[in-house]
């Protein structure tokens, strides 16, 4: 048996800023995704859920319990921000062959609440190595993590070493980098619960702090309160619900590594080995693609997204992105919502990638809505540039 999958419901909980613990967040976002589908909750047999405890499992046992959910399918995994990516290529398949009718993937965090309770600081970007804890003594860590964790830099470092590399070998500019946040900011200012909406320049993100050579604070995602819910079922069945059926034409993930030391490539992102794979399989190619939806931890995750995924040439990202087609009326309009950039980042951000592409393939963006809207690519990245996923959502099924 094998069965075409729609997503039929979504819902967002308040945010940026929100009083909310995680389990309020996975809560209201799943009321409101319920209510969006017209479904019962008592239809929902499947369930994918995970979050920052370790182990992650506990992340989707607990949360189906605190919901009252009793599925016979169910999924914990954790690749980071890409993970929601993954839960609809597994979901999708577990729907595709019986094994659920109903699946709902959730996802709550109260990270800029969390960080203001612990440290009294405002929120702000994120991801960023504190030099105060190198007053704590070495640290102390296990595992793949001892061979890097020595040299310190956290996240960010990692990633301004794959835009190091990326200007040494191709040439691309801070300036190009910057046109990204640029467009996305440009974005954000049309959706009113964004974090930060006010335009900025290239100008204004060079002139932004340095957090790890060549990547600026506005370089770097933002930090918010967050959640989200998707709920997926057989286009037969979502096709008698509320909304018109958002149709999962093709899911695909891939990852070369988690540790940054052991990235193949440095100007490589894994998408770019699945990327053949996922139009092939959607039946469809770049230039029928209407809206991305791009995971954009930093402006250099976005770029080395668009060159994997095959919407320019390897070492071309930064010319590419530097005429403002990312805009919302332009030609690649991307991350319409204001993405983790300026909108909302609450520590994995791909439910929102797709919540997104669902919103634009309804119609239901608002300001920010592309015109014609029939196909859509949402993304997730995990770790550094570590584990990808990628969707392609259709209004119709081609």
């Amino acid at each position: 048996m094998t069965r075409n999958v729609a997503i039929a419901g979504i819902g967002l909980s308040d945010y940026p800023i929100s009083p909310f613990t995680p389990e309020q967040h996975i809560a209201q976002a799943f009321q409101r995704a319920l209510a969006d589908s017209g479904l019962r909750k008592e239809d929902i047999d499947g369930f994918a859920c995970t979050g920052d405890s370790v182990p992650h499992i506990e992340d989707a046992v607990n949360s189906a319990e605190q919901l009252g959910i009793h599925p016979r399918y169910y999924d914990g995994t954790f690749t980071g921000g890409s993970v929601f990516e993954l839960m609809i290529q597994h979901a999708s398949a577990a729907i595709a062959v019986g094994e659920c009718e109903v699946a709902l993937i959730v996802y709550g965090s109260d990270s800029r609440s969390r960080r203001k309770r612990q440290n009294g600081s405002k929120g702000g970007y994120g991801l960023v190595y504190d030099p105060r804890q190198a007053s704590q003594g070495p640290l102390r860590v296990g595992g793949p993590m001892a061979f890097e964790a020595s040299y310190g830099g956290g996240i960010i470092c990692s990633y301004a070493l794959a835009a190091q590399r990326h200007m040494y070998e191709f040439g691309t500019t801070s300036e190009q980098l910057a046109e990204i946040a640029v467009a996305t900011r440009y974005n954000a200012g049309f959706n009113p619960s964004a974090l930060y909406r006010d335009p900025i320049t290239v100008e204004d993100v060079l002139n932004s702090r340095m957090m790890a050579d060549p990547l600026h604070q506005l370089d770097c995602c933002v930090v918010s309160d967050a959640g989200g819910a998707v709920i997926l079922t057989t286009e037969e069945r979502a096709r008698d619900l509320k909304q018109q059926p958002v149709h999962v034409l093709a899911a695909k993930s891939c990852m070369t590594h988690w540790q940054i030391g052991q990235m193949p490539s440095f100007t490589t992102a894994p998408v770019s080995h699945v990327a053949d794979a996922l139009f092939a399989a959607a039946g469809v190619t770049h230039s029928d693609i209407d809206v991305l939806e791009l995971y954009d931890s930093f402006t250099i995750t976005v770029l080395m997204q668009l060159e994997g995924l095959g919407f320019c040439k390897k070492g071309e990202g930064g010319p590419f992105v530097s005429d403002g087609k990312l805009k919302v009326g332009g030609a690649l309009p991307t991350n319409t919502d204001g993405g983790g950039l300026s909108s909302s980042h609450p520590g994995m951000r791909g439910i929102f990638t797709i919540i997104e592409a669902v919103r634009q393939l309804r119609g239901a963006a608002g300001d920010a809505q592309v015109p014609d809207c029939k196909l859509a690519l949402a993304s997730g990245s995990g770790g550094i540039l570590s584990s990808m996923g990628a969707t392609i959502l259709g209004k119709e099924r081609p």
